[in-house]
């Protein structure tokens, strides 16, 4: 890797604005062939969708279902925890690394977006953006169609509802949504009670 290479990665890191043009050198680590065959191979053939992921992403745990399609710009800046359930089209702007961790569930079309743009026009030439790593702890649970922004952390068993966009960290074991995400409430053991057979 050139001086220059690492200069661009330094800023990226930083969460600077970097061009398109400048973050090419990072091509190889995309991962698009591999996910074009996982989105494409038959559902009966799970140890091959299980070998696939373990190609694509960073890391991978165990008991893992991603259901097909599901969209990355990289793959590899990804990592998932054990027993994560994924559900159809989801899609990871990876150009830093977005970390999963164990039991969570996502569900239909969401996006965990790493990457913004500069507000004026001129700073996004040549796809000028900058991106700040998210982390989904423990236990979350995504609701359908939420978006997940640059920089977000979402708390130990915390809950986003669906249609959300989450543009600021959210704290362990609350319920939030809206757009902004906002948090609503705490979950409480009062939550075990809830959609339960009436006594």
């Amino acid at each position: 890797m050139t001086d220059d290479h690492e200069a661009v990665r330094d800023r990226i890191a930083k969460g600077l604005v970097h061009t398109e043009s400048e973050a090419a050198f990072q091509a190889p680590r995309r991962r698009t062939d591999q996910i074009f065959e996982y989105n494409h191979t038959p559902p009966g053939e799970p140890g091959r969708r299980r070998s696939l992921l373990v190609e694509i992403f960073g890391s991978v745990g165990e008991r893992t279902v991603l259901l097909p399609p599901f969209h990355a710009g990289f793959g590899s800046n990804v990592h998932i925890g054990d027993d994560f359930f994924g559900n159809v089209n989801l899609t990871l702007v990876d150009d830093v690394e977005i970390r999963i961790g164990d039991g969570v569930m996502i569900a239909p079309g969401v996006t965990l977006t790493t990457t913004g743009h500069p507000v004026h026009p001129s700073r996004r030439a040549d796809f000028g953006r900058f991106s700040e790593p998210i982390a989904i702890e423990d236990k979350v649970w995504i609701g359908s169609n939420a978006v997940v922004l640059h920089g977000v952390r979402i708390g130990y068993g915390s809950v986003i509802g669906a249609g959300s966009v989450v543009s600021r960290s959210i704290p362990p074991m609350t319920v939030a949504f809206g757009t902004p995400c906002r948090v609503v409430r705490p979950i409480t053991d009062e939550d075990l009670t809830t959609r339960t057979a009436p006594r």
